[in-house]
C-alpha cells in the first residue's frame, strides 16, 4: 500500500509508515508543499496512494468528483505532531488495510475511527 502525507502533517508520519514497510511520501518530497488540494488529490490518484491529512477538503473533493479512489485517512481533533497521532496512524493502516485498498474515507479521532466507503454517493 502507498501513502501521500499532506503538508499539514509531520514528515515523521512518512518515516513511521516506512518503518512498517509501506511506500510513503510526504508532499515536500515532491516539492508540492504549496500545491492545491486538487493537485495533491490528482497526484495521489495517479500513483494509487492513500492521502493522509488533517484537511477536510479531501472528503469534499471525493464527494464532488464521485471517485472511489484515492482513499483518505483524515485526522481530526488530535494535537498536531504528537506521539498519539503517530500511534493512531500505525494502528489505522494495519487494522484497516482492506478498507483503504477498496476505497474509503477513514476519519481518525482520539476516541475512534469512522469509515465511509467510496464513492460517497
Amino acid at each position: 500500500m502507498k501513502f501521500l502525507i499532506d503538508n499539514n502533517l509531520s514528515p515523521r508520519q512518512t518515516q513511521s509508515l516506512r518503518e512498517l514497510g509501506f511506500d510513503a511520501v510526504h508532499v515536500r518530497e515532491y516539492e508540492m508543499q504549496r500545491a492545491s488540494d486538487e493537485e495533491i488529490f490528482l497526484r495521489a490518484l495517479s500513483e494509487n496512494r492513500t492521502i493522509v491529512s488533517a484537511d477536510t477538503d479531501f472528503g469534499f473533493l471525493l464527494a464532488k468528483w464521485n471517485k472511489q479512489k484515492p482513499s483518505v485517512i483524515l485526522f481530526r481533533r488530535f494535537p498536531p505532531q504528537t506521539e498519539q497521532e503517530l500511534r493512531a496512524l500505525r494502528v489505522v493502516v494495519e487494522k484497516f488495510q482492506i478498507e483503504l485498498e477498496e476505497g474509503s474515507i477513514l476519519v481518525v479521532e482520539p476516541k475512534g475511527v469512522r469509515i465511509r466507503k467510496l464513492p460517497v454517493f
